[in-house]
């Protein structure tokens, strides 16, 4: 087990088709203790019931730095420490370049990108007094790309500054014993896609596939996984790609 004696807090975690919710169960599977953070304080408790027990789940707003301080509290009175954060949580919104408004690009920009910092923040004191740690932080192929299938282009600006902001802190706590990557999946088949897509649609995305199919949320937790574990023991600052060959550099 890659996780044995860990334990793991992962954001936007309590959807059930998410790419949180499959992480969670990996991690479980691999032998961590598995804290959900997520809007939805009793969908996260529910949650983390379903992984057996050890596990906790607890209401937290990314976007809001106090909403996140008392999340790591209650994660650390719960757990004792915490040594993976996953910063997965996150919204889209598919609107074109003059449709978004003031109040579109503050909820998409506050939980996409600023909710990653204020909760890295709310962590890393606690990382940095045991000198380890592990951060990786959700990212997408529409910050490399410059739009996607769903996100509007304040979607695109706050995932690539999730990139910017994980290489910075990588940087600056790689002294501290903390790693920091991020994640760029490409479409992946979640509640946030549901039903939205079209076999038409699916076919058409398909093609622009190497390896010929639609992303699941297991892959993606994959590469959590292996941020997660000591197998990247010596990487950090990079971006890993999740997208089937959507997007090759």
């Amino acid at each position: 087990m890659l996780l044995k004696d860990k334990t793991a807090v992962i954001s936007g975690a309590a959807s059930k088709r998410g790419i949180g919710r499959a992480t969670a169960r990996l991690f479980a599977e691999h032998g961590a203790r598995v804290a959900i953070l997520d809007l939805d304080a009793e969908g996260a408790a529910g949650a983390a019931a379903e992984l057996g027990p050890g596990h906790v789940g607890f209401g937290c707003d990314v976007a809001d730095l106090a909403s996140c301080r008392q999340a790591a509290e209650q994660v650390i009175a719960a757990l004792g420490r915490a040594d993976i954060l996953i910063n997965n949580a996150g919204v889209t919104q598919p609107l074109k370049v003059m449709d978004v408004r003031p109040e579109d690009w503050e909820v998409v920009v506050d939980v996409n990108l600023t909710g990653v910092l204020y909760l890295s923040q709310a962590f890393i004191p606690h990382m940095r007094s045991r000198r380890q740690g592990s951060i990786a932080c959700m990212s997408s192929v529409s910050a490399q790309r410059g739009g996607g299938i769903f996100g509007g282009p304040h979607y695109s600006a706050a995932k690539a500054g999730v990139l910017g902001l994980a290489k910075a802190m990588a940087r600056e706590l790689g002294p501290d014993g903390i790693r920091v990557n991020s994640v760029t999946p490409g479409l992946i088949q979640t509640d946030i896609t549901g039903d939205k897509l079209t076999p038409e649609m699916k076919a058409d995305i398909i093609k622009g596939i190497p390896l010929n199919r639609l992303g699941e949320a297991r892959d993606v937790a994959n590469i959590y996984l292996f941020l997660a574990s000591d197998l990247s023991a010596y990487v950090t600052g990079a971006v890993l790609d999740v997208n089937g060959g959507m997007l090759i550099h």
